[in-house]
């Protein structure tokens, strides 16, 4: 069992051959039920122009799901600085904040949140990619907005999403709560959180390193058809290998047709042993494996699979095998 607590992670993967509509219908029942199963927090991820991810923005999903829920945080992993004013940021998350009794978090990262030039352009109104000093900058300005300026109470949580030691510098330096994206870098995830504790700075936001690890993890009843279920992220992976980002999200049945090359399913299979997948067995020492490695205070789970019934099966064996049971 896992004595951490243990969140989730939307990315709202659009089905192929189904409208975008649909997935916006699932993100709603994928909330309702997180939140009945006794997850900590659902965070919602910033994407852009995929043919295999809704670009629905965090704040929009954020304000939906919190007028559906009563109890479980909600919110932004990440917004992505870059593409956002700060005094914007700090005026929706704070009004969410407000409206919604403190259960709101402002997960802040720094990536376009598409793999398309003339995308990440038009986010950023024709400048390029931001600068260290000016990512720096934006997040500072956000905090200090939120104080300021926006005036309410109570104020979102705020945490810094990373996925290398550069990023886990500016955690420790701003004194922020860390998320880290093992579930992308996973090679970077022991240098980084190590760096992040050694250079941790108190702030008004955090009193000492606090480290939630995000991975990817999809459970079924056994270990073949977890593996049948992690096929169709394993094409857009590959795809991803090749510099390919605009590939839909293929059914199970299509990516079970798909041919990898051998460097590719070496490097998928490099991957995926760092992650959880399989049977509830599996996955249970997987993610106590990851925790004693990491020391994580949270693990926050991201279940990218093709149907809702199957995602929702995931954290709910997770749920029956995997989480401790709450008092």
């Amino acid at each position: 069992m896992i004595t951490v607590p243990l969140s989730a992670l939307e990315v709202a993967m659009v089905q192929t051959g189904t409208p975008a509509e649909d997935t916006l219908r699932d993100t709603t029942e994928f909330a309702r039920r997180v939140e009945e199963l006794g997850y900590l927090r659902l965070w919602y991820a910033e994407h852009h122009h995929s043919p295999a991810i809704g670009a629905f923005p965090p704040v929009v999903l954020t304000a939906h799901a919190a007028a559906l829920t009563a109890s479980i945080r909600l919110g932004s992993g990440g917004v992505l600085a870059p593409n956002h004013a700060p005094i914007m940021l700090a005026e929706q998350f704070g009004t969410l904040a407000a409206l919604h009794g403190g259960r709101i978090d402002l997960g802040i990262g720094r990536g376009p949140g598409t793999f398309d030039e003339s995308t990440a352009r038009a986010l950023r109104r024709g400048a390029g990619p931001t600068t260290d000093d000016e990512y720096r900058d934006d997040v500072s300005s956000t905090l200090q907005l939120l104080v300021d300026e926006v005036g309410l109470a109570p104020l979102p949580e705020p945490w810094l999403l990373s996925s290398s030691t550069a990023g886990a510098a500016l955690a420790a330096e701003l004194g922020l709560p860390i998320a880290f994206a093992h579930h992308i870098r996973p090679d970077n995830t022991l240098a980084g959180l190590a760096h992040y504790r050694e250079h941790f700075s108190p702030s008004r936001w955090c009193a000492s390193p606090r480290v939630l690890v995000c991975v990817e993890t999809v459970c079924a009843e056994t270990d073949e058809e977890a593996a049948r279920l992690v096929g169709p992220m394993d094409v857009i992976k590959a795809g991803l290998l090749k510099g390919q980002g605009g590939i839909p999200f293929p059914t199970p049945e299509e990516a079970a047709a798909h041919s990898f090359t051998a460097e590719e399913a070496q490097l998928l299979a490099g991957f995926r042993a760092h992650q959880a997948q399989g049977s509830p067995e599996t996955v249970s020492k997987q993610l106590t494996d990851l925790v004693d490695l990491t020391g994580a205070d949270e693990l926050m789970l991201v279940t990218p699979v093709y149907a809702l019934a199957d995602r929702l099966r995931s954290y709910e064996l997770v749920k029956q095998h995997v989480m401790m049971p709450t008092a």
